[in-house]
């Protein structure tokens, strides 16, 4: 017996029916019909949840990453609780980059700083390529979830070249990217050569995952919002290209996300994507309009909907749903990540009701 990419077994070269190829979710980013509209949150496997404060509780978040077991027991908390469609692996963008030989740390309240920031040659110099042996906490994290998932999809996931390149140019979170910017204007060529080479790692990075065996991967560009259309085309869209192209023949949907993009759906679709990620500013409607027929969906309910009283709740699902009809292919999640402030029992609310309103019949 084999396995193939998307965790499908296989005897003589044919796939079985049933598993993670054959799930709702991963046939909506196939824009195949399926039983019923799939749903996963990004961020689910988190802060919301008591059990995740509890195993975490003193436990640094570059360490609870590099940590397969406590990776795997984070990353089913949210399937077990909730009945998601979908998993996804518990890491952190930055894991690759710190595998890559930046000194970095993901700081409580601030998130990733690095020690002494890219900015010249010699910076983009100091990142060097990585392979499996470099992240087998995460080989090995992937493949004890495979084995306890079952027929639930796991995502593997990585931040884009951009994202990646703002942290690691403004040395942090940055609300304006102006030093990411300066040196994007400024010095292409070295720009260029950063993403580059960004680009790379994330892409062995997401190859280690594929490898060992996650369902479809996701590729945050979550700061891409603060370019124009123009920009993102000229000095991001190659570099994100060059990642999705490279995973064009493993066999598992690609999805592509950023926050703030409604004028760059279009270029974002082009990239290479199976499935583009929309956020709540967006109608699904109008985003499927904009990326084109080919693409599925995955959206858009604002996160702090989550927080207000359950019929608004039922109402603002009830309308995504409607929306998402436009598109070849929807899967229904949030247009950002959970918030922390909420409550778990509306999440879990959300998925039944999203699973009986999107109900087929069987064919």
């Amino acid at each position: 017996m084999t396995t193939d990419t998307t965790g499908t077994a296989a005897r003589d070269g044919e796939p079985r029916r049933g598993g993670p190829a054959d799930s709702p979710f991963v046939r909506a980013c196939r824009r195949e019909p399926g039983p019923h509209t799939p749903v996963w949150f990004m961020r689910q496997a988190g802060r919301s949840l008591p059990e995740y404060r509890e195993i975490r509780a003193n436990v640094p978040m570059l360490e609870s990453c590099r940590r397969p077991e406590l990776v795997t027991e984070i990353t089913l908390q949210p399937v077990r609780r909730h009945g998601v469609d979908a998993a996804i692996l518990f890491s952190d963008i930055v894991v690759p980059v710190a595998a890559a030989g930046i000194d970095l740390d993901i700081v409580p309240g601030t998130g990733p700083v690095v020690a002494e920031p890219v900015r010249t040659a010699a910076d983009v110099e100091r990142i060097n390529p990585i392979g499996r042996d470099d992240v087998s906490y995460v080989d090995e994290a992937v493949r004890l979830l495979v084995a306890e998932l079952g027929d639930t999809p796991l995502i593997g996931f990585a931040g884009a070249p951009f994202t990646l390149a703002s942290y690691l140019v403004e040395g942090g979170p940055s609300r304006t990217h102006a030093k990411t910017k300066a040196l994007m204007y400024g010095d292409p060529e070295l720009w260029n050569a950063l993403c580059a080479r960004l680009a790379e790692v994330t892409l062995a990075f997401l190859r280690v995952q594929v490898d060992a065996g996650v369902s479809a991967v996701q590729l945050f560009d979550s700061w891409a919002g603060a370019l124009s259309e123009a920009d993102y085309r000229r000095y991001v869209l190659p570099h994100s290209a060059h990642v999705l192209d490279g995973l064009a023949g493993a066999g598992v949907p690609r999805i592509h996300f950023g926050v703030g993009t409604a004028e760059l759906l279009g270029a974002m679709g082009e990239a290479g994507a199976d499935v583009v990620g929309v956020d709540w500013r967006t109608p699904l409607d109008i985003a499927t309009r904009r990326i084109g027929p080919d693409k599925a969906v995955q959206g858009n309910l604002d996160p702090a909907v989550l927080l207000a009283p359950w019929p608004v709740v039922e109402a603002a699902v009830r309308r995504i749903l409607d929306e998402g009809r436009a598109a070849p292919g929807h899967v229904f999640n949030l247009g950002h990540g959970v918030l922390p402030e909420t409550d778990p029992e509306v999440l879990t609310r959300v998925v039944a009701l999203v699973h009986e309103l999107s109900a087929r019949p069987a064919a």
